[in-house]
């Protein structure tokens, strides 16, 4: 099998990597930046470079660009797709690239499939991929309506097959409600907590929670100010929930309701051993 990846950073880098490492499909890569191209092919993350002229041999082309420009690029190569060979892009937010591409991809040659690895970093670019980024992790997938039950399948099976722990179907809308809450509120608190006067002065006062409540604050601000305005309606609705919550906690911090604080504690508490369980 080949597969073609489009954007070499943290996610496409760490998707070559990890084909290579699992499996012996043949990975063709491009990027705009040539040191991340010349880093792919020294640990042997990519067999050739992705060009006008290969993508047509492509069995499976995964894109691994900013929404936008997973989009453009998508339809900039319509014509240029293998048939029958699956498309998938692996942008953050579904609805806007998959509203777009559903359409464009209707009754094309290639079969165009939402998707989105679950796992990164807090750092980007080809520098810090791993070949087991993606090791128990959930590859989420959304097709468009009407995909062929053995075309879903056959995506399936390509994602366990090159190191995936599960895959899970969605639809846009799903996929963008729960990643509003589950990752890019946390990006929020966590660039949010950060900004306390009293952060600078840490060192030798944090430990394990303030490490965990920061990590994801070193975050690429480029990109993640498209897929927050690209899903501002469901980050919105998130993050007033938030707010709503800490004023419980507020307000009984400001009357010094023990009761109602210890009650807020185990309630936290009890909802968290749940999730866990």
């Amino acid at each position: 099998m080949i597969f073609g990846i489009v954007g070499l950073g943290l996610i496409g880098g760490s998707l070559a990597r990890s084909i290579k490492f699992h499996s012996d499909n043949v990975v063709y890569g491009a990027d705009i930046n040539e040191t991340a191209l010349l880093q792919a092919r020294m640990v042997n993350a990519i067999d050739d470079t992705l060009t006008e002229e290969n993508l047509g041999d492509c069995d499976v082309t995964l894109i691994a660009l900013y929404p936008q420009a997973s989009v453009d690029w998508a339809i900039q190569h319509l014509n240029a797709f293998k048939p029958s060979s699956l498309v998938i892009d692996c942008c953050g937010v579904k609805r806007y690239v998959c509203d777009r591409l559903y359409p464009a991809f209707q009754g094309g040659q290639a079969v165009f499939m939402g998707g989105h690895p679950m796992a990164g970093r807090e750092r980007s670019g080809f520098s810090f991929a791993q070949d087991d980024l993606f090791e128990n992790a959930s590859m989420i997938l959304a097709p468009a309506p009407g995909t062929d039950v053995e075309t879903v399948r056959r995506a399936k099976e390509i994602f366990l097959s090159i190191g995936f722990g599960r895959v899970r179907f969605t639809t846009p809308k799903e996929h963008d409600e729960m990643i509003a809450f589950t990752s890019q509120l946390a990006h929020v608190v966590s660039s949010a907590y950060v900004k306390t006067p009293l952060a600078p002065k840490h060192k030798g006062f944090s430990a394990g929670s303030f490490k965990d409540m920061t990590r994801v604050a070193r975050l690429n601000e480029n990109m993640w100010t498209e897929l927050f305005l690209e899903n501002d309606d469901l980050l919105l609705a998130e993050t007033q929930h938030l707010i709503d919550r800490l004023t419980e906690y507020r307000d009984a911090l400001q009357n010094r309701d023990e009761e109602k604080l210890r009650q807020l504690l185990k309630e936290g508490r009890e909802i968290k051993e749940a999730l866990e369980d």
